[in-house]
């Protein structure tokens, strides 16, 4: 059963307002990966704690890098499912994780971290990792 969309709208607005596409459906999904000829970066959000101490705000600070993915977008887990469920799909073979973030270049994953590299970390320490990754693949 989703949760109430009053109470996932401002977790969602935390990376929309800064830039990052929501992908609801499975179609929106497909679309992205097939476009995602460059880099792509894909948070699976989550109305967790460790979504919103550390890796909602990692994601918004490391993308103040000056290079960083070309495409940013969330997938919103325990909502629309069949997004998340294809968006983790190409995440294999890391199992289902939320939050996780995933860097993809070229449609190909590159990049990965899991709830256990997020919770119990640091904001900042997070950041450095994904700086890290852009700096690796983005142009």
């Amino acid at each position: 059963m989703p949760y109430p969309e009053f109470m996932v709208t401002p977790m969602r607005k935390d990376l929309t307002e800064v830039g990052f596409r929501e992908l609801r459906t499975l179609e929106e999904v497909e679309a992205e990966f097939k476009e995602a000829q460059d880099t792509l970066l894909v948070v699976v959000n989550s109305v967790c704690g460790c979504a919103a101490a550390n890796a909602r705000p990692a994601v918004k600070k490391a993308i103040q890098n000056e290079r960083r993915p070309s495409r940013l977008t969330t997938v919103f887990a325990g909502m629309e499912l069949d997004a998340v469920t294809r968006a983790r799909e190409y995440m294999f073979p890391y199992p289902p994780s939320s939050p996780c973030i995933a860097l993809f270049k070229g449609g190909n994953l590159v990049h990965m971290l899991e709830r256990h590299h997020i919770e119990g970390r640091s904001a900042e320490l997070i950041a450095e990792n994904l700086v890290g990754a852009f700096e690796q693949h983005c142009a």
